[in-house]
């Protein structure tokens, strides 16, 4: 199966993600930030929207809804657990939850914390998984309304999945939350090198987003809250990894 991927800028640090499918002519959107560079983005290449994914309800993930459906025939996905904050669904799902899109399975998984009702898209044929605001790259979302356990459910879920999956997360903040990495981290290669890589690529004005979920769990700081040695570091190898994260979620909300 061929399905194409193509990461959009919108807003000031958004991303929004189109998957084409060569075969119908058919795109999906994931998130909606604004409409104007999504709708060049497929003009530009003669791309018909068939489909609009949300992970979430903030404004800045579905504010683009009303006038991309306006395009034509236009299916939004959503939680069903969100729908009372989201645009119109046409479907509503649930975490465990599988749907066809293009002939590939999407799998839906739970992504609460940085709200409740946030959602993930796992599509395995495409190699991606569609994280909006909850892992993301070098970081995760600030926590609005789930609890730290809630967000650490979320990242295990998501660190599960095969190291080659791609992580398209909803923002350009790879820079900074590289900077944090470094406060609690500073030794760790891993680390090192993907500051000088983020680094570089923005130096470049390249986008850091996708990232690869190997590289996040060896120099995402939140993903190694279960590292035995980076609890050690820290000072914390006898706290559970939930306890781990909560540390270092406040102190990234201090940083």
């Amino acid at each position: 199966m061929t399905l194409t991927l193509v990461t959009i800028p919108c807003l000031a640090d958004n991303y929004a993600f189109l998957i084409h499918d060569p075969a119908s002519g058919d795109t999906a959107l994931v998130d909606a930030p604004e409409a104007a560079p999504i709708a060049a983005a497929l003009d530009a290449r003669g791309w018909r929207l068939s489909h609009i994914l949300l992970t979430h309800h903030h404004d800045d993930h579905i504010a683009g809804v009303p006038e991309l459906r306006a395009r034509g025939d236009v299916t939004v996905i959503g939680a069903a657990a969100d729908a009372h904050r989201l645009p119109p669904l046409d479907r509503a799902v649930a975490p465990g939850e599988s749907f066809d899109l293009f002939g590939a399975r999407v799998d839906v998984s739970d992504a609460s914390g940085h709200t409740v009702g946030h959602i993930a898209f796992h599509v395995p044929d495409l190699g991606a998984v569609f994280t909006g605001d909850s892992l993301m790259a070098m970081g995760c979302g600030r926590l609005f309304e789930g609890s730290p356990e809630q967000m650490w459910a979320t990242l295990s879920h998501l660190a599960s999945l095969p190291p080659q999956t791609l992580v398209c997360s909803g923002h350009e903040y790879t820079a900074a939350n590289c900077r944090f990495a470094e406060s609690v981290d500073p030794a760790n290669p891993a680390r090192i090198a993907r500051t000088a890589a983020v680094t570089a690529a923005r130096a470049a004005g390249k986008p850091t987003v996708p990232s690869v979920l190997a590289d996040e769990i060896a120099a995402n700081p939140f993903l190694r809250a279960a590292n035995a040695a980076f609890r050690a570091e820290i000072g914390m190898a006898d706290r559970t990894p939930a306890q781990v994260f909560a540390h270092l979620r406040a102190l990234k909300d201090r940083f």
